[in-house]
């Protein structure tokens, strides 16, 4: 029986790039030959958070990386199969010695595969070395001190990847991605932002040097928004880039710019997405549980009228069905926007947060789990910390698309409307009648105002009675 070849191996998760690679550098200190790989894991791939836009962002990241590693004598195998069945395979017809990755702060389901992965590794004497990303800490009780832990990573020098020459390594390939899966991804829509990460770059010098100048005035518009702020976030929730890199690349571009303030703004709000990853790797129950477990006996009466008008963006509230219409087609709206997506469903319409939380994981192009789940509770009002924010469609229509030209770019059916009558719920208008048949739509805003104060006021007055009961028990 011929000897299996030591090697180690590579796998690739949310970190699809060339450089500031840990597990890449590591893997080229060794002097044994290495694989990398990319798996798309069938049970993933049907779970609700996951779109078919996610895997095709993922496909075509993969497809640039692959150019550059071909060049230097690599490639990237990509597998569709559960990733401990790749593990496995790949050990039978080989060695390994170590596997190299980051850290994933995913979903509950991830880390249990990741828990099946490292068990497989201990009992086959494999080493698996998972490297931190951006700064996230495993394993801590409390984020007391993170902050400079995180601003020390942010500090440190970008890792520049380099790639001697290797053995290419020949694997016999069970579980090649199936001939639907290319189909699908290779049908990428232009109306997303392009995938991989030399755009990631594009993005960000573009930013710095033109885009980004009106950042911090612009971020809340819908319409300004889309060229004023960064637009990484896909990038950075798919690795394309680091958010070390992108820190240190902006901080040191700044110094010669003459308004610095727009830009120490984005600093810092690279700071709070680590933040908010980081929570969620501590406890990423937010998927599925209140974050205050307090909120869990408040009833919600789901009506699936409701739901399914907010999903399809025919609810009659112009900017949230805008905004809704504008995730679809592109995958990104600002985070006022979402934020009141969110807060219109739970507050507005009275249903549960988890009515929706899988529905906008799917549209957003830069779904982050670290992100996604603790946000959407803190504008669904269940943190018991926060103050709960019920945006009121109608108000951040006249203060962030006053013209109405973003509400009229996705509602071209709106454009007969009288200017003023932009922002005010249309719902006659949805069921085809005339622009001079409908009534004065304010009487829609007087609605919205006694639906806010009759929702705030259950919210509030059950978060205290919760309370009581908590204290008096």
């Amino acid at each position: 029986m011929k000897a299996r070849t030591d090697i180690n191996v590579v796998w690739l998760k949310r970190d699809l790039r060339s450089q500031d690679h840990e597990p890449l550098y590591l893997a080229e200190l060794s002097p044994l030959p290495y694989l990398i790989i990319f798996v798309f894991e069938p049970s993933m791939m049907c779970y609700p958070d996951t779109s078919i836009r996610h895997l095709q962002f993922q496909y075509h990241s993969l497809l640039i990386l692959g150019k550059f590693f071909k060049q230097h004598g690599r490639e990237i195998l990509m597998f569709e199969a559960e990733a401990e069945k790749v593990i496995e395979l790949i050990h039978q017809q080989f060695r390994i010695q170590q596997l190299f990755s980051y850290q994933e702060s995913g979903i509950e389901k991830t880390y249990d595969r990741d828990k099946r992965v490292s068990q497989f590794c201990q009992t086959n004497g494999i080493t698996w070395k998972q490297c931190q990303r951006d700064g996230i800490i495993r394993g801590i009780k409390n984020r007391q001190g993170w902050d400079t832990q995180w601003m020390n990573v942010m500090q440190m020098p970008v890792i520049y990847n380099q790639y001697g020459t290797r053995q290419l390594l020949s694997l016999k390939n069970p579980y090649p991605i199936s001939d639907k899966l290319h189909e699908d991804c290779k049908n990428y829509p232009n109306s997303f932002q392009p995938a991989g990460e030399i755009f990631a770059w594009k993005y960000l010098q573009s930013f710095i040097q033109q885009r980004g100048r009106q950042y911090h005035r612009m971020l809340s518009k819908p319409l300004e928004s889309r060229t004023s702020c960064s637009r990484l976030s896909p990038y950075l929730s798919w690795g394309n880039i680091s958010i070390r890199q992108a820190f240190q690349f902006v901080h040191q571009s700044f110094q010669n710019q003459p308004n610095r303030f727009p830009y120490i703004q984005f600093l810092t709000r690279l700071k709070w997405h680590c933040h908010f990853i980081q929570k969620f790797e501590m406890e990423c129950a937010y998927e599925k549980h209140c974050a205050n477990r307090g909120y869990e006996h408040l009833n919600h009466t789901v009506n699936d009228a409701h739901l399914l008008a907010w999903k399809q963006g025919l609810t009659g509230f112009p900017l949230i069905d805008a905004c809704m219409q504008c995730l679809k087609e592109t995958g990104w709206i600002n985070f006022r926007m979402r934020a009141m997506l969110v807060s219109f469903l739970c507050h507005h319409l009275d249903q549960d947060w988890r009515n929706g939380i899988y529905h906008l994981a799917q549209l957003f192009l830069d779904y982050e789990p670290g992100i996604h789940y603790p946000q959407f509770q803190m504008q669904a009002g269940t943190t018991g910390i926060h103050t709960i924010r019920m945006y009121n469609p109608v108000k951040q229509s006249l203060d962030h698309d006053p013209q109405g030209i973003f509400i009229k770019q996705w509602l071209p059916q709106l454009k007969a409307l009288p200017e003023k009558l932009y922002f005010f719920s249309t719902n006659r208008l949805y069921h085809g009648l005339k622009v001079e048949e409908m009534r004065d739509s304010t009487m829609s805003l007087e609605a919205l105002k006694k639906l806010n104060k009759r929702n705030f006021m259950k919210y509030t007055v059950g978060v205290f009675l919760q309370w009581l009961l908590i204290n008096l028990i």
